[in-house]
């Protein structure tokens, strides 16, 4: 079985449904794919992660993805980082990135908006549409937190007077807390 773009995205999923699994139903639905295709999807990509002989890192997504939409260097820190990204069609309006450091490895894997962050609404919270950087731009006394999960990510921040936790897999809003 060759694993390419639908795979990766339904790999993706699969760590997705552990916040919003709603969503990634309607998304199986609308990909004509099963549940099964899910699992076996995300079987594949973790025995490709541990498998000694598989590419790693950028080489994988690579594999996967094929040739990045963009590939370019960020400063991080006092380091200078690489960064590749990929356009996803269940995602148009964003692109999946991979940060990797001076070694090759990945550091961060998530979605970001091409041309940077949008400003929102609280209203404007929809999942699978908003990114990290699009809520803490949008609301400006938030804090960035790990999640409960690998790849997993919250956004505290205050709306209205109210305290609100966004919840994100892979950089891309699934739900409030």
């Amino acid at each position: 079985m060759r694993f390419g773009v639908r795979q990766f995205e339904l790999a993706l999923m699969h760590r997705m449904r552990d916040l919003n699994p709603q969503r990634v139903e309607q998304a199986l639905a609308d990909l004509d794919a099963s549940r099964a295709e899910l699992r076996a999807a995300h079987a594949h990509w973790t025995r490709l992660a541990h498998s000694a002989t598989a590419p790693k890192g950028r080489a994988a997504l690579r594999m996967a993805l094929g040739p990045p939409a963009y590939a370019g260097t960020t400063p991080f820190g006092s380091l200078t980082c690489d960064v590749t990204r990929w356009r996803l069609p269940s995602w148009p309006e964003l692109e999946f990135e991979a940060l990797t450091g001076p070694g090759g490895e990945v550091w961060n894997l998530w979605f970001v908006r091409p041309g940077g962050d949008r400003r929102l609404s609280f209203a404007d919270l929809t999942p699978w549409e908003c990114v990290v950087a699009d809520v803490g731009a949008s609301f400006p006394v938030s804090a960035q937190g790990e999640g409960a999960a690998p790849h997993h990510w919250a956004v505290d921040f205050t709306c209205a007077g109210t305290s609100r936790r966004a919840l994100f897999v892979y950089g891309l809003y699934q739900r409030l807390a």
